[in-house]
């Protein structure tokens, strides 16, 4: 028996965190509130990512926190097997209206990573419920994330996230990412080229045939590989070669989804309706866990057979449509409402791919990416030491006051939405300091 004391840092495994040098010298959160950070040791620091791609309304709004209060002083927790509670009708109803077209049908779940499982399970589990139970295969993409569950990891594509796990689900391929430098290096905005690159479904459904595979599951922003975009065309591509099969398109809106792109959704954006969208993050601001999937109106459905008695689909969580995360989401839904949120990409979105493309003659920047209210800032590797300049930037910026994220060799920024000029002007003030720093 271990005899730690309270803030000993010894017990706790810190997620994608490098643990050892962390603990040298920790980073420590005390407070937050609206743009910024309150650390330990009394400095602001400015958050550039939205906590993790999910805080799009900022810290400690006071509409979600009464909501939180409220509450729990009403109902804190009620099982979500065969009970319910207003809330999580109210809040499936909202969604639903928001989101565009037929996908009008909610469950709910706790993240990303168990919005994405849901998503692979319904897709699987609706091809069996209208006998074509043979459709089992699964196809994401190189670089992909989806979160960290068996299925997730299986159809997501980032090799240091797979390479410990062994075989992980079997009957999953891959297409080629969209990650392409070459021709699109400092795209403002959508790229031009590789629209082409959804034609490798196509070579898969030769090599499997299309009557094995259930699903194509993609990101319409590949957001922690580095902020990869698709290009023009790409999605809808897609959507076609999907229809033409038979194959239910599944989007992962885990990080675009509430705002990020200066629409509600990717699907609003995009304009390309998917089958099933996975949401989480941004739901509930990042207060609470909390996810969501939406599901077409005629995939429910196919599940709606049988006696009545009978559960249609044996899937869930303890923590679905948890009363608490669901004054959270409705309260945060509201404050988007109410101070116009969805539309501050767009609003700000020249003068944010202003900034971004600003720092283009900045050292060792080998190419730029932006949409919305997300940046990609990709820098040419230490030779024999890849991710350290990334991440000693990293460190300066943090020291300077500005919270940004790293993913290999790439920085990656998600503002709150609450955003305003002065703050992307600092924000890249000072990363251009930093990128001199770290030459």
């Amino acid at each position: 028996m271990s005899d730690m004391r309270p803030n000993d840092l010894k017990a706790y495994w810190m997620p994608f965190t490098a643990n050892r040098q962390f603990k040298q010298a920790p980073r420590m959160v005390v407070g937050a509130e609206g743009m910024y950070y309150k650390l330990a040791d009394g400095r602001d620091l400015m958050d550039g990512i939205a906590g993790l791609w999910c805080c799009n309304a900022g810290h400690k709004r006071p509409r979600i926190v009464e909501a939180i209060r409220k509450q729990a002083g009403e109902l804190d927790y009620s099982p979500a097997f065969q009970m319910g509670h207003y809330k999580a009708f109210e809040l499936a109803n909202r969604l639903a209206n928001l989101m565009p077209g037929d996908l009008n049908t909610v469950f709910f779940t706790n993240s990303g990573s168990e919005s994405v499982e849901t998503a692979l399970k319904i897709a699987i589990a609706y091809h069996r419920a209208r006998g074509e139970g043979h459709r089992t295969r699964l196809i994401g993409r190189e670089k992909g994330y989806h979160g960290v569950n068996f299925g997730g990891m299986s159809v997501g594509g980032m090799p240091a996230n797979r390479k410990m796990f062994g075989a992980l689900v079997a009957g999953v391929d891959h297409m080629r990412h969209t990650h392409g430098i070459a021709e699109n290096r400092f795209s403002r905005g959508q790229p031009d080229h590789g629209a082409e690159l959804a034609d490798d479904l196509e070579r898969l459904c030769q090599l499997h045939d299309p009557s094995t595979i259930a699903a194509v599951i993609v990101e319409p922003l590949a957001g922690s590989a580095g902020v990869i975009l698709p290009p023009k065309g790409y999605l809808e591509r897609l959507r076609a070669i999907c229809d033409r099969h038979g194959i239910l398109l599944i989007f992962d809106e885990v990080i675009t989804a509430y705002g990020r792109l200066g629409a509600p959704f990717a699907v609003d954006y995009f304009g390309v309706e998917p089958d099933i969208v996975a949401t989480a993050k941004g739901l509930a601001n990042g207060v609470i866990p909390m996810g969501a999937v939406f599901v077409q109106e005629n995939i429910h459905d196919a599940f709606m057979s049988g006696p009545e008695t009978m559960v249609e689909f044996f899937h869930g969580y303890t923590f679905s449509g948890n009363p608490m995360a669901c004054a959270a989401a409705l309260a945060t839904l509201d404050t988007y409402e109410e101070e116009d949120l969805f539309e501050k990409g767009r609003v700000l979105g020249d003068y944010w791919a202003d900034a971004v493309q600003s720092l283009k003659d900045c050292p060792n920047v080998i190419d730029l990416r932006n949409l919305g209210l997300i940046a990609g800032i990709e820098l040419e590797p230490i030779a024999g030491a890849p991710t350290k300049r990334a991440f000693d930037a990293f460190l300066r910026a943090y020291e300077k006051g500005l919270l940004i994220r790293t993913t290999g060799d790439i920085i990656a920024l998600s503002p709150p939405l609450i955003i305003e000029k002065a703050h992307i002007d600092f924000a890249f003030d000072t990363l251009r300091a930093v990128l001199r720093e770290v030459a």
